[in-house]
């Protein structure tokens, strides 16, 4: 079998937002999935739970959650219900091969008919407000990483790190990796809430070794930049833009599950 996947990342939040209908969105081909005798039941096989996974793991440098693959799965079936949905409509017609083109141009049809609710500055401002961390200046970091090779039980570590503050000797191998402008969310993700927030107290030009998410790191902290609040109003028409785009991601995605409900979902099992 042969699939082909895609995954597009939009410019707001780095590795977290992603294009049609707000998330991760990867395409299956259909011929793969679709039971060609049963066009009312979509198949989610071994292979698209499969290759989820991956895209999202060489995406996301992690592995998927439960609730990732839920995400995940459930933009999968959106697709195929508007890759269904165009096909019937006839909107295939001379994109037979191009499955995305067939799902863009039915997301198009279903979205023509969604009317936007009304919002005055008020509701909009309550909107922004909900959604500071979305627009505020995150503080960002600049720290170097000892990794050390070898011997990284808490006692070896605690004489590497006397050993490169000068007070000492140690004999462990390491290399350095340089990180330059990291924002928080992007730390918190790598590295744990516990080590973003330790990172911030250090001294800078210190080494220290600090728990994360993935065990003990030794690392310096270079500089710290701190973060911006923004203000409603420095942002309003921008706000308004992300409202309309968040309004109508909500209610596409309400509209094709409505759409879904003519079809039965069936889990495929892995063959032994």
């Amino acid at each position: 079998m042969k699939f082909s996947l895609y995954m597009k990342l939009a410019a707001a939040e780095p590795l977290l937002h992603f294009v049609l209908l707000g998330a991760l969105v990867f395409g299956v081909d259909h011929f793969a999935n679709a039971r060609r005798g049963d066009q009312q039941t979509i198949s989610i096989s071994p292979e698209v739970k499969n290759e989820a996974r991956e895209i999202f793991k060489a995406g996301m440098k992690r592995e998927p959650s439960a609730a990732d693959m839920k995400q995940l799965i459930d933009r999968w079936v959106d697709n195929e219900v508007l890759y269904r949905e165009g096909v019937s409509l006839g909107l295939d017609r001379g994109d037979s091969s191009i499955r995305e083109r067939v799902i863009f141009k039915a997301l198009s049809v279903t979205q023509s008919g969604i009317n936007l609710p009304p919002i005055d500055e008020a509701g909009l401002r309550v909107w922004f407000e909900a959604r500071h961390d979305r627009y505020d200046l995150p503080e960002r970091f600049d720290f170097l990483e000892a990794v050390v090779a070898g011997d990284n039980t808490p006692q070896a570590l605690d004489a590497f790190v006397a050993a490169l503050n000068g007070q000492g000797a140690s004999d462990a191998q390491s290399g350095l990796r340089v990180f330059k402008d990291r924002p928080r969310n992007n730390l918190v993700q790598s590295y744990g809430t516990e080590f973003t927030d330790a990172l911030r107290k250090l001294t800078p030009g210190k080494w220290q070794a600090l728990p994360s998410s993935e065990g003990m790191r030794v690392v310096r902290l270079e500089s710290l930049t701190p973060g911006t609040v923004v203000k409603f109003e420095d942002l309003k028409d921008q706000v308004l833009r992300d409202w309309k785009d968040d309004t109508l991601s909500r209610l596409s995605t309400q509209a094709v599950r409505e759409m879904g409900k003519k079809y039965q979902l069936r889990n495929v099992e892995a063959k032994s």
